[in-house]
């Protein structure tokens, strides 16, 4: 049982390279939030259009299956 506590301790300590430090993650997250707000009005702006252009899509696919 030892042995295998060593292995997935020994096993998970890579991992933790792979975690940032605690006062880098708040700069990671205010980025985060920064990247969402600015993209937030172009995604709404464009979200009707997509779908628009979809249903366009699909009804001349139903069309040409008539």
């Amino acid at each position: 049982m030892l042995q295998l506590f060593f292995a997935i301790a020994f096993s998970a300590v890579p991992l933790t390279l792979y975690i940032p430090p605690i006062r880098s993650l708040n700069l990671f997250v205010e980025t985060v939030e920064n990247f969402l707000r600015q993209t937030a009005t172009y995604t709404l702006r464009t979200y009707p259009r997509v779908r628009m252009g979809c249903s366009r899509i699909f009804n001349s696919l139903v069309r040409l299956t008539r």
